[in-house]
């Protein structure tokens, strides 16, 4: 089934998108393994073996035909784990890992992952206990950016509010050769005496040309929240048709819809758009930023 034999339900939208499309953010990961796994947790409804079968398996009937990983894990053997996990399924094109910069084991780990086409680099945010924005104040931090963006590999966000986004324009500031995708940001939570602060460096973050939006974590009744419809308007207003790619946030999204209204919220987003923005939203977007 393509997308546009569905695209009629309530809060879809009427676009006419068949084109391929790059899902650039799901997570996979295997409860079953001897040493289990740091996420989710047992007792969540998506704690379960979710492999690349299992997400294609739900995906391909709505025109999904490439998919990128996104560690859900802070150990660093996962890395690997993960790594071959998607190696056998062309489908797979690549994975952004976790590691730290500025750990002592980071470089060493990074030149090993560096010789893997299918690496594509790291997400460092406010995950596993961590806080970028104090990060981005130790030197060793930056050095380890520096050395990132010198293998040709790129920085994702996580879990966007105010703080994070002011240490991504200090990361842009300092390394403007990296490239930064900001994940979830139609999903971001501001509080209202925060919200003028966080639009104007999310509009200075968006000035940097090496800086993508990963419009995932769009909400599924965007078509009738006016809050909604204003923050993705917003972000396409900053990063433009070049610089937003679709992420889908499989299995996480599940807890809040089905896969089938995950993708029909971006195609309600992408409705009034142009053929060309549509394949580079759905597809070609995510080759730039990932390279």
């Amino acid at each position: 089934m393509t997308p546009e034999l569905w695209l009629e339900t309530p809060g879809a939208g009427l676009s006419t998108y068949t084109g391929p499309i790059v899902d650039s953010h799901i997570h996979l990961f295997d409860p079953r393994r001897p040493q289990g796994i740091p996420w989710p947790p047992k007792g969540d409804a998506i704690h379960r073996p979710t492999l690349p079968a299992d997400y294609f398996a739900v995906s391909k009937k709505h025109g999904i035909t490439g998919a990128i990983a996104v560690e859900a894990s802070p150990w660093q053997d996962d890395n690997f784990w993960l790594l071959e996990t998607l190696r056998d399924d062309a489908r797979m094109l690549g994975f952004v890992g976790n590691l730290v910069p500025g750990a002592g084991d980071f470089l060493p780990t990074l030149e090993r992952l560096a010789a893997e086409p299918l690496f594509l680099g790291i997400r460092c945010g406010n995950l596993w206990d961590r806080d970028l924005r104090e990060d981005v104040r130790n030197p060793a931090f930056i050095d380890g950016l520096r050395a990132l963006a010198g293998s040709g590999r790129s920085l994702d966000s996580a879990n966007p509010d105010a703080r994070l986004i002011e240490a991504l324009l200090e990361i842009a500031h300092q390394v403007p050769e990296l490239r930064i995708v900001v994940d979830h940001l139609p999903g971001a939570v501001i509080p209202a005496h925060q919200e003028q602060t966080f639009l104007h460096n999310l509009r200075a973050l968006a000035a940097h040309p090496g800086v993508f939006a990963k419009i995932s974590q769009i909400p599924v009744n965007a078509s009738d929240s006016a809050p909604a419809r204003n923050r993705l308007d917003t972000l396409w207003e900053l990063f433009g048709e070049d610089r937003c790619l679709f992420g889908s946030d499989w299995p996480n999204s599940l807890r809040e819809a089905p896969f089938r209204d995950t993708v029909g919220s971006a195609l309600w987003f992408m409705r009034d758009k142009s053929a060309l923005a549509k394949t580079k939203f759905f597809s070609t977007n995510s080759a730039r930023a990932y390279r």
